[in-house]
């Protein structure tokens, strides 16, 4: 699944989503089981108010654009992530970073090591490996 739009200027997962698609993915995230409309409305209402019509255009979007599942039970609907928080977060990261590795090429790598403040030790190791083996490919 590919995010058409991410959003420099915010933090978290605004950056792929608006506002109510985030709070929505972040809540059927947290559940890890299939919820419905009025379940995912009566949580956001903790909040604020929230129109029922306004959350489920919002999730039929997330249906439409490959993020949420939908199941019919009766005249239910159901609806759950098509993949975990962690897996779409890697999934996007990767996206991301093969992005500007293909418009930027190896300046990006000397940004994201620059960028690196405090060094994990499990992190600069799997760097390591990955140069050790990417050397011995050529």
């Amino acid at each position: 699944m590919t995010i058409k739009n991410f959003k420099y200027d915010q933090v978290g997962l605004d950056r792929f989503f608006g506002p109510l698609e985030a709070k929505i993915m972040d809540y059927l995230w947290a559940k890890e089981s299939e919820q419905s409309i009025k379940q995912v409305q009566q949580h956001l209402e903790k909040d604020k108010p929230i129109n029922f019509n306004t959350v489920m255009t919002v999730m039929k979007r997330l249906v439409d654009k490959g993020i949420l599942m939908k199941r019919t039970e009766g005249r239910l609907s159901l609806f759950r992530p098509v993949q975990s928080k962690k897996a779409f977060i890697d999934e996007q990261s990767k996206q991301l970073t093969e992005t500007l590795l293909d418009e930027f090429g190896g300046v990006v790598i000397n940004h994201m090591l620059d960028a690196m403040e405090d060094v994990d030790e499990d992190l600069l190791a799997k760097l390591e490996q990955k140069i050790h083996s990417l050397k011995k490919e050529h």
